[in-house]
């Protein structure tokens, strides 16, 4: 069955389930899944229940898609990414954002959690990310294209939407929220990477580095769906004598305890956009 057949299925599936409709798709990263908390649901769709969607095995990740009002604007909630590492094709990975993009959201919003590979950064800071360095081993656009989903050779000079990244800006400045742009580095992990490489990714151009969401936004567009991507550093990774041994916990405590700033940019965006 062709990808777009597949998608259709999968969207049928979701309607079977509510009829709900989104303006805006979020996607929780590593340690950030309170922000599903905060949704006021009309429906919940479990990935297991959706042909053609991946489980998501990944630490904090629940794999299910959230559907309602989040401060009054119509959102869908990936609760749970699937990441590369986990085995899954980039096809796999991405299939949600094609389900998303055909569910006729508006923008997509991609949250994680990375290593600060600045040396200005400190933990806890928060990455608008306004471009990124593609170092996985796969591409999700990779064979036949089917121009119902996109073009052959989708432009990327403008892969994160400069408005919705000023508007992330100037609400971090109100609230005294440390946040700059940045450039994201994606690698396929699932081991952190060593001194050597993150000295490779600072003189590359890198400001953060993580093992998810450019295959995401790469898909996104390709679909034409404008793409913000808020990276939330949980360990600072450069200069090399200030790595740390980190532990997938460790990440998992430090996004959690920085997630509520990322949280109040993420509301009032959604009021502004409304406004």
């Amino acid at each position: 069955m062709a990808l777009y057949e597949e998608i259709q299925e999968a969207v049928a599936a979701v309607r079977r389930a509510t009829d709900f409709q989104p303006r805006t798709g979020i996607i929780l990263g590593t340690g950030l899944g309170n922000l599903a908390n905060e949704v006021v649901l009309a429906a919940r769709v479990a990935y297991s229940g959706l042909p053609h969607f991946a489980t998501s095995t990944a630490p904090s990740h629940r794999g299910e898609l959230l559907f309602g009002h989040l401060v009054g604007h119509p959102v869908v909630v990936m609760s749970g990414r699937l990441h590369y590492y986990e085995g899954w094709t980039m096809q796999q990975v991405t299939f949600p954002v094609r389900v998303l993009g055909a569910l006729g959201i508006e923008r997509l919003i991609i949250t994680n959690a990375s290593g600060g590979v600045n040396p200005h950064l400190r933990s806890g800071d928060i990455v608008v990310v306004r471009d990124h360095i593609n170092l996985l081993p796969e591409n999700p656009l990779r064979g036949p294209n089917d121009e119902r989903l996109g073009p052959r050779f989708p432009d990327m000079s403008q892969a994160y939407d400069p408005a919705l990244r000023r508007l992330i800006l100037g609400i971090a400045k109100e609230h005294h929220i440390r946040a700059f742009e940045g450039v994201y580095c994606a690698l396929q992990g699932p081991n952190l990477e060593t001194p050597a490489e993150y000295a490779l990714l600072r003189r590359l151009g890198g400001d953060c580095t993580g093992m998810s969401s450019v295959p995401e936004v790469l898909v996104a567009r390709h679909q034409g769906i404008p793409v913000l991507m808020l990276s939330l550093v949980t360990n600072v990774s450069f200069p090399p004598d200030a790595i740390r041994e980190t532990t997938a916990e460790e990440v998992i405590a430090l996004a959690s305890e920085a997630e509520p700033r990322l949280t109040l940019l993420v509301r009032e965006a959604l009021q502004r956009l409304d406004a």
